[in-house]
């Protein structure tokens, strides 16, 4: 099953809004190869509907946007790289609009929305759809670039280390360095060998952890557990940001698993939330009501599902007029539509849903990882912006800020380190075609319930052992079996789902306070002394 090799100056891992923006920032300047799981066009990005957070505007100030910032990572914000996000950042949005994104305009200047946590508003956004355009005016650009190549339909199984050169590597090797990917193509069915000067990691995030997401289906975590196994440093990872409001349908997510995201941009234009009496209770937990941070939001509403005894809550726009909802949010509208609903003459029914990985493989203010010549941004990286708890639509611009950062790094990486010949083929001697497929998606099943039952909104000590006890059933099992059976797209996905899982418990576990994202029933307030991140 080994296939072909590849030799590149830069690799790229992933296809959203990190991955493409590095690209075409070092490709005037050698080769790349993007290697993405599906479509190029499917990640987290193309499914942002809210915007990209940036001081645009002289009623804003950096000052205020770096005080939002600082205030919803309940901590743990790096205070100078949210400085460096802050302050970069609309340059970078500038600059993407040069490059041909298009955003929601009156008259001659940009509309500004407002969301959750911020000040005043800031959220430059395409109506709600901003991650489709984004997305759309990258690719593009991506086509038209003779120095990039993009491999769809390619799954990393994983990065390329002294490990593979038969040298013993340990989470206390400061001398670790990545070499590029060992890839999966699903359509030869063979695993080919990726070299590269320099990895960029920019996979996105592990959504579909959980059994009920905002996440596509592919947001399974490949780039963090891929890191973690290579012996890279890992941080944050029990601050996992549930999205206040994705549409109920039934189940509990709108489609198949994968929840609609009605976007908080619809609160910040004045929708109230309601309990299923049709009484308004945000007010009651903070006194920002629906403008209040998203883990406050979230928890206030299981509160009110666990005291009620409610599968949902409303969400109510319909004092505004009808042409103005249609207007400013035409995709939410047509989804609700999709099921029934008029989100112009009645409220809709929400539950919160797994959203977002404010943890990942930690990086440095220049994208670097502690491996050698692997960088991260995005949704896999740890940064130290959003702390924990992430502020609302700030993830678009920490993307743009480190990508562009990280493609100065990568530029100099390039230029010192030579493509390593000595990496061996994938070798599967031995190995055979799985017969048994149905434990692949029963243990994925399996696993998404443990996640969502026991390590979820709100937590417990007895929650997460008891989530730690069956992860741990769930990694020998799939590991043994790994082990003696061929490649498979679904094969990897399972391994990498249960190590971030792992990672997610574990760091909870470690985490004996509530803070941010994290809140847990035995430690309901924060601690001094655990102000601090996490590692694993």
């Amino acid at each position: 099953m080994t296939g072909y090799r590849y030799e590149y100056d830069f690799l790229v891992i992933g296809s959203g809004v990190a991955g493409l923006w590095f690209a075409l920032h070092v490709a005037d300047h050698g080769s790349v190869a993007i290697v993405t799981k599906k479509e190029q066009a499917e990640s987290n990005t193309n499914y942002a509907q809210g915007g990209i957070a940036a001081v645009l505007t002289p009623s804003d100030t950096y000052g205020s946007h770096i005080d939002d910032t600082l205030a919803a990572g309940a901590g743990l914000s790096d205070p100078e790289i949210t400085r460096i996000v802050v302050t970069e950042g609309p340059g970078q949005v500038k600059a993407l609009m040069a490059l041909g994104a298009s955003f929601t305009r009156e008259g001659d200047t940009l509309h500004l929305g407002r969301e959750g946590g911020h000040a005043v508003p800031r959220i430059v956004h395409a109506r709600d759809a901003t991650g489709y355009e984004v997305e759309r005016a990258l690719l593009a650009a991506i086509q038209t670039h003779p120095g990039i190549t993009v491999f769809e339909y390619r799954y990393a199984v994983d990065l390329i280390t002294e490990h593979h050169l038969g040298q013993v590597v340990t989470k206390l090797r400061p001398d670790v360095n990545c070499f590029g990917a060992y890839v999966y193509d699903e359509r030869t069915d063979t695993v080919q060998t990726y070299l590269a000067r320099v990895t960029m990691l920019a996979t996105g995030g592990a959504g579909a952890v959980y059994l009920h997401t905002t996440n596509p289906a592919i947001a399974t975590g490949d780039g963090v557990a891929m890191a973690y196994r290579a012996k890279a440093r890992i941080s944050n990872m029990e601050f996992v940001q549930f999205h206040p409001t994705a549409l109920y349908w039934e189940s509990g997510a709108a489609a198949g698993g994968k929840a609609f995201l009605v976007s908080e941009a619809v609160r910040g234009h004045g929708a109230h939330l309601l309990n299923q009496s049709g009484k308004r209770f945000m007010p009651t937990y903070d006194g920002r009501a629906e403008l209040a941070p998203r883990d406050i939001v979230a928890r206030a509403i299981d509160d009110q599902l666990k005291q009620r005894g409610d599968d949902y809550v409303l969400l109510d726009i319909s004092h505004k007029p009808r042409k103005e909802i249609e207007e400013h949010f035409p995709t939410i509208t047509a989804a609700c539509r999709a099921y029934g609903l008029d989100m112009s003459r009645e409220p809709v029914p929400v539950v919160p849903s797994a959203h977002y990985q404010c943890g990942g493989v930690m990086t440095d203010q220049h994208a670097r990882t502690s491996i050698g010549g692997l960088l991260a941004s995005g949704e896999v990286a740890c940064t130290g912006l959003h702390g924990a708890n992430r502020l609302a639509s700030n993830s678009l611009l920490e993307a743009l800020v480190f990508s562009r950062r990280a493609a100065g790094t990568a530029l100099r990486l390039a230029a010192e380190r030579p493509i390593n010949q000595a990496v061996p083929d994938w070798d599967d001697t031995g190995a055979q075609r799985p017969q048994e497929a149905v434990l692949v998606t029963h243990n994925r099943d399996e696993l998404q319930r443990v996640m969502w039952d026991y390590v979820g909104i709100v937590r417990s000590t007895f929650r997460l052992d008891r989530a730690f006890r069956r992860t741990r059933l769930l990694y020998e099992e799939v590991e043994e079996f790994y082990q003696r059976t061929r490649i498979s797209s679904g094969l990897c996905e399972l391994r990498n789902m249960i190590a971030v899982a792992y990672l997610i418990i574990r760091s909870a576990q470690r985490r004996r306070e509530s803070r941010g994202l994290h809140y847990t029933v035995d430690y309901p307030g924060p601690v001094d002394a655990e102000c601090r991140p996490s590692y694993v």
